[in-house]
């Protein structure tokens, strides 16, 4: 099952179940729309594919399929001015 991740793993900025401008890669790596396209124009900097808008899931389902709240961040250089 998908893993929704709570933040942009580059920024920080929150990225709630209910996001539109959440994105991912085919690894599930989570960013906003604007550092993808700002910072990493479009390519997933772990793992170098393309990205796509994340799915929702339905509000019926989030009670018994949660989002995680686990925080992600990874060290990227585009991502030096954000504190990591």
């Amino acid at each position: 099952m998908l893993i929704l991740k709570p933040n942009c793993e580059c920024c920080d900025r929150g990225l709630p179940p209910s996001s539109t401008d959440a994105v991912i890669c085919s690894f599930e790596c989570t960013f906003c729309k604007s550092c993808a396209e700002q910072r990493f124009a479009n390519i997933c900097p772990n793992c170098g594919g393309n990205f796509a808008s994340r799915p929702l899931r339905p509000k019926s389902k989030l009670s018994k399929f949660p989002a995680s709240t686990e925080r992600y961040r990874k060290a990227h250089v585009a991502c030096s001015d954000f504190d990591v």
